[in-house]
């Protein structure tokens, strides 16, 4: 094989380009990326937005034509709850793994303003999983199951005066974390006129909300086209079944009434086959792309800043995260040095005035054992002096009755000689 080198300017460097005049069998390369990525798999996340009786569940079964498990949900719950199932599907030798991601409960209480936050912290814990996984010493990214979520699907309710409050909150709040494509939910219920006139107010509500839906990639050639007037259609308006009717000599899935039948598959009758291929057959893997290099970058990018790591230093210079690290250690036990030294102060303070408290609790204990003691005393005086009079009493009565005694003694006597001295 030979080759030539040809150098062509751009910018102020100049690149060298190499025309090959024979085959050397990298062009094989995509071949081999196919395979494996055949081998591996594919995973695939659906976040399905609405309010409870919308049809969620029966467009993700008309869409993957299966039959997922499901269960009605009450219109009386106190908060919005998400819920997730994991499927392993297999079309030809093509694996896929999907996830469908149900909010269960929205916008049905009476409060609403706080409906989006249990989907914008499911969307965030997801991309925190993975941040966590790519950080560990001994990844293993290739087994990991992503559950980033790829594409959200809005379902509006088809009123006809465009979109609620709450759509507009919850829409802004998610178009810089995941891919939203909006979609009119039971869209045979509204007729094909007033349908062109809610399709134009939505998107006018949406730009001047400045909601960034997601827009089918239009730098690709051979898609550019049909992208690009795909892009003109959103909000698609979808129609949902899990019958089969039988239109002529065919089953086809249809929602059947006493006026006629609505066939889903029927551009004529509804956007579903659009959104179908829009989202499963032409655009999946780049809503896994940008997923990954736009919603989930914009996050790693703000909780990394977050933590303190940065590109570049202070001087404007390259920084590696390394030293980062280490900046973060110095300054970290730096803090833990200074929070030790005020714990410390802060103790030694606090041990001081419990000192001076307790010397001023010893001082008024003494103080009132000294009173106490001084009144002991004078009372014990008291007692002494009471005793003693009542001694002096006592030794006085005992004096009185001994005399008394001696005179009734003598007297006595006396009466006692003078009856003898008569006989």
């Amino acid at each position: 094989m030979a080759a030539t080198a040809v150098e062509r300017p751009l910018g102020d460097d100049k690149v060298r380009t190499l025309k090959i005049s024979g085959n050397v069998g990298f062009d094989s390369l995509p071949e081999q990326l196919v395979s494996k990525a055949t081998q591996n798999g594919y995973t695939f996340n659906v976040l399905c937005i609405g309010e409870t009786g919308m049809g969620k569940s029966t467009l993700m079964d008309t869409l993957f034509n299966t039959s997922f498990e499901s269960t009605a949900a009450p219109h009386s719950l106190p908060s919005v709850k998400l819920k997730s199932h994991t499927y392993e599907l297999q079309e030809s030798n093509v694996r896929l793994k999907l996830t469908i991601c149900d909010t269960v409960g929205y916008g049905d209480q009476i409060n609403k303003e706080d409906s989006f936050t249990a989907i914008v912290d499911y969307i965030d814990r997801q991309f925190d999983d993975f941040l966590q996984e790519e950080l560990k010493v001994k990844r293993s990214l290739s087994t990991y199951h992503d559950s980033r979520i790829h594409a959200c699907l809005y379902f509006i309710c088809p009123t006809g005066h465009g979109l609620k409050s709450i759509d507009l909150v919850c829409m802004k709040k998610l178009d810089s974390k995941v891919n939203i494509i909006p979609i009119i939910a039971k869209a045979d219920t509204i007729s094909k006129a007033e349908l062109s006139k809610f399709k134009a107010k939505i998107i006018q509500e949406v730009k001047a909300n400045g909601i960034q839906i997601y827009q089918f990639p239009t730098d690709d050639d051979t898609m550019v086209k049909v992208n690009s007037e795909m892009n003109t259609q959103i909000p698609f308006a979808v129609v949902g079944s899990t019958d089969f009717v039988r239109v002529g000599n065919k089953m086809v899935r249809a929602r059947q009434y006493p006026w006629g039948t609505v066939q889903v598959e029927n551009e004529a009758h509804c956007d579903f086959t659009k959104l179908r291929e829009m989202l499963i057959r032409t655009n999946m893997e780049d809503m896994r792309e940008v997923t990954h290099s736009r919603h989930y970058e914009l996050y790693r990018k703000k909780v990394l800043e977050q933590m303190g790591f940065m590109d570049v230093g202070e001087d404007n210079q390259p920084i590696s995260f390394q030293q980062t690290f280490e900046q973060k250690r110095v300054e970290h036990r730096e803090a833990l040095q200074r929070k030790e030294d005020e714990m410390r102060q802060t103790f030694v303070l606090r041990v001081k005035e419990k000192e001076t408290e307790l010397k001023e609790v010893e001082k008024q204990l003494y103080t009132k054992y000294d009173q106490l003691k001084r009144d002991h005393a004078e009372e014990k005086k008291r007692y002494e002096d009471r005793k003693k009079v009542l001694d002096e009493e006592k030794a006085e009565f005992q004096k009185r009755r001994t005399q008394i005694s001696q005179q009734h003694l003598s007297s006595h006597h006396t009466l006692t000689l003078g009856k003898k001295q008569k006989k």
